[in-house]
């Protein structure tokens, strides 16, 4: 007899209950929704910056030329080029290697290392040879670079060589295997420095060339400033001139030619010659 109108009791409490609870749960999402807005909207102060950071949209001294884009290649080829193997290349890989190995020769046979010796006052020794080699070697590194996979690809060849003839060099010169080995070590140590060092200097001013110049070449051991001031305009002159060659013809001849470095006519620098090369790219 009683049963019935206590259900109903009940079952009317459960469901104020519940409407209630809904209600603040719709109370208190909009409650959240408006602190969000006013968090948006007035900015608190913890979480402004410590300090504001400098911006710039003036670009460093960098020849404006259209950078080269990267080819599209395949999942299949990310993967052996991830596990240290090459993929396939625009070029035949034997066609680059030696073009790598006639680009390093350019480095050693077409400079006038006694030239560089006299002006920069450099010791005719192994590692003032090593200095001036690298950094030529370096801007070819540069260049090659611009040329995608493939000049990447030579980029590691024409380094390959460069070790090979300093291992080779220091035989002929009598150094024993255990001075051979601490030398090898130190001058890979120096390349790799010497690297970072240029490409920061090419991307600058010339006084961060110049201290990179004096840090790399110079031993650090540099007090006339015309010599830096040499060295900084031959290696502006010379980026200039390699950087018109044509990439084509660089990946499949290796063929650099280097400018003087006492320029006698220095409108002669834009007049670039073309190599030439036969159909198997030699």
């Amino acid at each position: 007899m009683y049963r019935r109108p206590l259900q109903s009791a009940v079952r009317n409490f459960i469901n104020v209950t519940a409407s209630r609870a809904a209600y603040g749960k719709v109370l208190d999402q909009e409650a959240c929704c408006v602190r969000a807005c006013q968090l948006a909207r007035v900015p608190s102060p913890c979480l402004k910056p410590c300090r504001t950071l400098h911006t710039t949209t003036q670009l460093c001294n960098v020849k404006e030329t259209p950078q080269h884009t990267e080819e599209e290649v395949g999942a299949f080829t990310k993967l052996i080029e991830a596990m240290g193997f090459t993929g396939p290349l625009k070029y035949n890989k034997w066609k680059i290697k030696i073009a790598a190995l006639r680009m390093y020769t350019c480095c050693v046979e077409r400079v006038n290392y006694d030239e560089f010796f006299d002006k920069c006052s450099l010791p005719d020794t192994l590692n003032s040879w090593f200095l001036v080699a690298q950094l030529h070697v370096w801007m070819c590194l540069v260049r090659m670079r611009q040329e995608g996979r493939e000049g990447k690809y030579m980029c590691r060849y024409i380094v390959h060589s460069m070790w090979e003839d300093v291992e080779q060099r220091s035989k002929i010169m009598g150094i024993d295997a255990s001075h051979r080995k601490e030398g090898m070590k130190a001058m890979t140590e120096t390349f790799y420095a010497a690297i970072f060092g240029y490409d920061e200097g090419i991307l600058s001013d010339d006084c961060v060339l110049a201290a990179a110049l004096w840090r790399n070449l110079f031993n650090c051991q540099c007090d006339d400033p015309k010599q830096l001031e040499l060295m900084v305009e031959y290696v502006r002159k010379q980026m200039q001139f390699i950087d018109a060659l044509d990439g084509e013809d660089l990946m499949l001849t290796g063929e650099v030619k280097w400018r003087p470095l006492v320029e006698e006519n220095a409108q002669s620098i834009l007049k670039v010659a073309t190599p030439t090369y036969n159909d198997t790219g030699l």
